[in-house]
């Protein structure tokens, strides 16, 4: 009888996942059922660009169900929690689904009301937030109206998914200002809970070099405890306060919600705290996740996914087969950071390499930490690649799971 995996969540990983699986030499052996809320698929990267008006909010959304391999059993529910112990999870309706695997891919989700006045006066008006459709889509509507004053975006605190879209952000609107000829108006702040415009000390000094070439404050340290939007004030938790005219947060994130009802599932944060090299949960050999879900270290981002999808399927082969997991996924993420100008810059790294300057894949390739023509046009290529080859669950050429060392420099910080 074929073996039941089932998949809680139809996002890039556990679409990316379950085509996967459909690809496997072994496909046979395997019945897949995929789970998620709705039947919407959206393409998270491209919400940064719709704020400036270089990205229709229509074109980002696509049918879940058509991004997977037709042998996958869709199953558009709610999902109400995980039994781990009866390997079974109970769908709203009274609906349960009996498992041989369980992959949490369900992501992260923004949670806006868990910081102080974040949702309160100003909420939409000079509050805004470009990490779902319906904030990104209003902020484009508020920067249209905006004619001058002081612009904050804010990362309340980490974790969050794709840590450099922030960043992006901030170099896009000096980028967006100069081109509607009111930059000299306009004051760009940058401000993040890390002590620096990155978490590791060589790609911090180069974004961070960034930042003040464009003349964009950058405020460290800063944990956003309070939003006072009819002040137009952020409160730090050590009382720090920014002031704004304009204000656009990143919000707390969180694993889903049934993650926090499903015992021995989550951690506090309701991520779920596998293996970081085999994406296993210890203590539940038949339980994996993947992507914004997975409590690692590793950046909550979609070629992380991607890279951590290679030795998923691997390591759900072995484990049913009763041989030894795959140890090798090593953290690997690999971003393109939009710098406004038709500019980008790669940043390359893994759990123990911090992004390094030099050349991607190899030492012929695109530049690293190095702001280029052709890393725009990658990070604009990266749309067709999501759609036609990742989300199907096809390999790219030359670039595997594993991060490459070759055509990498080792700088002192």
């Amino acid at each position: 009888m074929a073996k039941h995996i089932v998949i809680l969540g139809g996002g890039t990983a556990g679409t990316m996942t379950a085509n996967r699986l459909c690809r496997a030499d072994d496909a046979h052996e395997y019945r897949v059922t995929v789970v998620d809320q709705d039947d919407d698929h959206l393409y998270q990267p491209g919400l940064l660009f719709v704020p400036f008006g270089l990205a229709e909010p229509r074109h980002l959304v696509r049918s879940r169900p058509r991004q997977l391999d037709a042998s996958v059993d869709y199953k558009s529910a709610r999902i109400d929690r995980v039994d781990l112990d009866r390997r079974t999870v109970h769908l709203a309706g009274g609906i349960h689904l009996t498992y041989d695997v369980l992959v949490v891919a369900s992501g992260s989700r923004l949670l806006p009301e868990e910081t102080e006045g974040l949702t309160g006066p100003g909420w939409g008006e000079r509050v805004f937030t470009f990490y779902d459709l319906r904030g990104a889509t209003a902020l484009h509507e508020a920067l249209e109206r905006f004619d001058g004053g002081r612009i904050v975006i804010d990362v309340a605190d980490l974790p969050l998914k794709c840590p450099v879209a922030p960043l992006e952000f901030a170099f896009l609107a000096d980028w967006y200002f100069k081109r509607r000829g009111i930059r000299d108006r306009v004051e760009l702040a940058y401000a993040t809970p890390l002590d620096g415009a990155f978490t590791k000390p060589v790609a911090a000094k180069a974004l961070g070099g960034l930042l003040q070439d464009k003349g964009i404050e950058l405020i460290t340290e800063f944990t956003l405890g309070e939003v006072d939007g009819a002040g137009g004030r952020l409160v730090s938790y050590d009382e720090r306060e920014v002031p704004f005219d304009l204000a656009v947060v990143v919000p707390l994130h969180g694993g889903a919600a049934y993650v926090d009802r499903s015992e021995g599932l989550g951690d506090e944060l309701g991520f779920v705290p596998v293996d970081p090299h085999t994406l296993q949960l210890p203590g539940r050999p038949e339980v994996f996740a993947i992507g914004d879900a997975a409590g690692l270290s590793a950046s909550k981002a979609g070629s992380v996914a991607h890279f951590e999808g290679e030795v998923l399927v691997h390591n759900i082969g072995r484990f049913l087969t009763g041989q030894p997991l795959d140890a090798s996924f090593d953290g690997h993420a690999s971003c393109f950071v939009e710098t406004g100008f038709h500019k980008a810059l790669l940043i390359d790294f893994n759990y123990d390499t911090e992004p390094l300057p030099g050349h991607y894949p190899g030492p012929v390739g695109l530049p690293l930490l190095k702001e280029s023509h052709a890393s725009h046009l990658g990070k604009l290529a990266f749309e067709w690649l999501y759609w036609h080859s990742l989300l199907p669950g096809r390999d790219v050429p030359g670039i595997g799971s594993a991060m490459p060392e070759r055509g990498k420099t080792h700088v002192p910080a």
